[in-house]
C-alpha cells in the first residue's frame, strides 16, 4: 500500500479535511486528518493495519503499545496482522501511563504505533511509558506522518504515507491573523 492510496483513501472517507483546525499538540493547521473517519470501517482499519505491520515486522517487536485514543484501532490491527497482544497507554491527571492490568516482561521487544503523527510528542512520551515500564522499544510507526520535515526518534520510524501539512504556533498562525474560526477535532482535552 503506498502514500498515494492511503490519502486516496482518506479522502474517500472525508478523512482528509480543509480549513482551521487546532490539533492536539496545539499547533494550528489549514489541514487535519481524522483517522477515526476511516478506521470506523473495519475493513479499512484492517488493511491500513497489515500493510502497516508488513512494513514494521522487519524489527521483530513482541508487542504493540498504542497511545489511546486515536491509536488504539490502528494498533490493534498491527497487532493482529502480526499475531501478538496490543496494549495501551492512557492519559491520567494529564499524564501519559500504561493502562492499569497491563504490563511488560523484562526487556520485552515494543512496537508504538499510532494513527498520525506531527510533531512526534505522543510517540515520544509512549516510549519513554514502555520503557519506564521495563520494556525495549525497537520501533515505531503510523499511518500518516503529517509533519513539515520527517521525524526522527532514538528507534526505526516508519509511515504509510507522508503528506507535509504545515502547522504553526497560534501567536504566528495566518488563519488566526485573517479572522478565520478554529475547530478542534483532537482526541486530547485541551
Amino acid at each position: 500500500m503506498d502514500s498515494t492510496t492511503v490519502l486516496d483513501l482518506f479522502r474517500r472517507c472525508e478523512g482528509l479535511l480543509e480549513g482551521h483546525f487546532q490539533l492536539s499538540s496545539g499547533l494550528h493547521s489549514g489541514g487535519d486528518l481524522q483517522c477515526a473517519r476511516v478506521l470506523q470501517h473495519p475493513e479499512h482499519a484492517a488493511t491500513l493495519g497489515a500493510a502497516l505491520a508488513q512494513v514494521v515486522a522487519r524489527v521483530e517487536p513482541a508487542v504493540v503499545l498504542s497511545p489511546a485514543l486515536g491509536g488504539v484501532v490502528i494498533g490493534h490491527e498491527v497487532a493482529r496482522a502480526l499475531g501478538m497482544r496490543a496494549v495501551f497507554a492512557e492519559r491520567r491527571d494529564g499524564r501519559l501511563t500504561l493502562r492499569r492490568g497491563f504490563e511488560f516482561a523484562l526487556a520485552e521487544r515494543v512496537l508504538v504505533v499510532e494513527d498520525v503523527v506531527t510533531t512526534g510528542g505522543s510517540t515520544r512520551e509512549t516510549i519513554e511509558v514502555a520503557t519506564a515500564a521495563g520494556a525495549m522499544v525497537v520501533g515505531a510507526a503510523a499511518i500518516i506522518d503529517r509533519g513539515a520535515e520527517p521525524l526522527s526518534f532514538d528507534v526505526p520510524f516508519d509511515a504509510l504515507a507522508r503528506t507535509p501539512l504545515p502547522t504553526y504556533a497560534p501567536a504566528a498562525c495566518p488563519m488566526c491573523a485573517a479572522g478565520q474560526p478554529v475547530a478542534k477535532p483532537g482526541s486530547r482535552p485541551g
